[in-house]
């Protein structure tokens, strides 16, 4: 059992050898195999389990202390335990060749990674667990620092793994003394990944240490109260003496045009090398396989692939930033508990691109190893996009609606506004004996942030109204289908 207490992850590239790498892909395919076994044999003892009178009789006691432990009976009657697994696993390792290449440890973290899965599966919280086709698993850790280990060996850290020796790029730079602080910890575990960029395979490591990450002086903490609204694509921020309305990853704009075209290059490389699995019309047949990928589809989907990764980067990167800017203007953030799903239900594209989510669990991870916190309250009780601190009262806005107007023609920015109101937020309720009071130094901060995002904005659009290198042209210039032509379907 895993130490409980707190741990950070330190993530550095290893600096392989040609020998090195072909040795690493072996164990990597290795364990592969040895966790697509544990999976199927999970998968088979769950539906066994299922389909058996003791676990249908457990089903239907009323007790739920009783009822647990009928099916915990049950499920190690049937061997449907983490341990059984592990031993299962060992077993294929020793009956063939992977047992050159694995240990006991590294054998039993990836059945339990199977069989974790399979047990969330069992409990409804994922979907069926899927099996892993060649270079699909990335990654394989130590079950404690003895295994896979970080030692230093002649003043070089360096990665030991039975009979491999890899030593780590680290930074020489290390403005922060972020590196040298973190190789200090206890280590707890290592874990290798396998990453491909620019078509090459990449390999590091990522060592589980332990206690808070060491702070970096440059990103210092403020001391007030922060309060936030998020929306799909936008953020509010309001501060002490600071106001402001931004766009989430505002300068990361995905290529648009050039993936439409590469889907359409991978949808047509498809139907030509696999005529079996279409009608006549064009439409896919039901149950048929893609069976052939020709060289051409590989390496379209290896171009996507690095593009997508290089826009998920690009966006951590900026998410990262933002949230060191909000830490820097106040040590409690306050933000309504909004849900993420019901985001991507609704503006599916629009949280593609700007990952409020992301920002959030960003921002809890960085607050908690920083010393601050942040505060998520039920947006039932607050209603903060209703509520007029003039009126007291609260009144329904329809979306398209952006402003919050006063009784006397007053306008304000209705994320703003929010932001403001959610400074005040104690337990869930809205302290509105605070308001009045602090509104006058306030107004002024929340119409300046709008304005100046009223102005962003419009210079983008006449950014992409010139003809910027991912400008989206109108309706106007989609080729008609009327006329019927045959060309490629402008940007939309």
């Amino acid at each position: 059992m895993r130490k409980t207490t707190p741990t950070f992850v330190a993530e550095f590239p290893l600096r392989t050898t040609a020998a090195d790498e072909r040795e690493l892909s072996i164990r990597m395919d290795a364990a592969r195999h040895i966790h697509n076994a544990c999976l199927g044999e999970a998968l088979r003892i769950l539906q066994l389990m299922r389909e058996s009178k003791a676990w249908r009789a457990a089903r239907k006691i009323k007790s739920k202390k009783k009822r647990s432990e009928a099916f915990n009976a049950t499920a190690k009657a049937f061997g449907y335990t983490a341990v059984a697994i592990q031993k299962f696993a060992e077993q294929c390792r020793d009956a063939c060749w992977i047992k050159q290449h694995l240990g006991s440890h590294d054998t039993q973290t990836t059945s339990l990674r199977a069989f974790r899965a399979v047990q969330q599966y069992g409990f409804g919280k994922r979907g069926r667990p899927r099996f892993k086709g060649r270079n699909r698993l990335r990654s394989i850790e130590g079950k404690a620092d003895v295994v896979i280990r970080l030692r230093e060996v002649a003043g070089v850290p360096m990665i030991l793994w039975a009979g491999l020796a890899i030593p780590l790029m680290l930074d020489p730079r290390d403005r922060d003394g972020w590196q040298a602080t973190a190789l200090q910890c206890r280590t707890k575990y290592t874990r290798i990944l396998r990453r491909t960029i620019s078509g090459k395979v990449r390999w590091y490591c990522q060592v589980m240490k332990e206690g808070q990450p060491p702070k970096k002086a440059r990103h210092r903490v403020g001391d007030g109260v922060v309060g936030l609204d998020l929306g799909p694509s936008t953020i509010a921020i309001v501060s002490d003496d600071t106001a402001e309305l931004r766009t989430f990853c505002a300068g990361v704009e995905p290529p648009a045009k050039e993936i439409r075209r590469t889907q359409r290059a991978m949808d047509r490389s498809r139907r030509a090398t696999n005529p079996h699995a279409y009608n006549q019309d064009g439409t896919f047949i039901r149950g048929a396989r893609i069976t052939v990928r020709s060289a051409r589809y590989r390496k379209l989907a290896a171009h996507k692939a690095d593009v997508e990764r290089r826009l998920a980067a690009e966006r951590k990167r900026a998410q990262g930033e933002l949230v060191n800017q909000v830490l820097a203007q106040g040590r409690v953030v306050k933000t309504e508990k909004v849900s993420y799903k019901s985001f991507q239900r609704n503006f599916g594209r629009s949280v593609n691109r700007r990952a409020p989510g992301m920002f959030v669990s960003i921002l809890r991870r960085k607050a908690e190893s920083a010393g601050a916190s942040v505060v998520e309250f039920s947006t039932y009780h607050t209603r903060l996009s209703q509520y007029c601190h003039v009126t007291k009262q609260c009144s329904k806005k329809p979306l398209s609606q952006r402003y919050h107007e006063f009784p006397d023609g007053r306008r304000v920015q209705r994320d703003l506004y929010s932001a403001w109101l959610a400074r005040f937020v104690q337990e869930d309720r809205l302290d509105a004996s605070q308001l009045q009071a602090s509104w006058a130094a306030a107004e002024p901060l929340l119409r300046r942030a709008s304005s100046s995002f009223n102005q962003a904005a419009s210079r983008s659009s006449s950014a992409v109204s010139s003809g910027s290198a991912y400008a989206r042209p109108g309706r106007v210039v989609r080729p008609s289908k009327r006329i019927g032509s045959f060309g490629e379907a402008a940007d939309v």
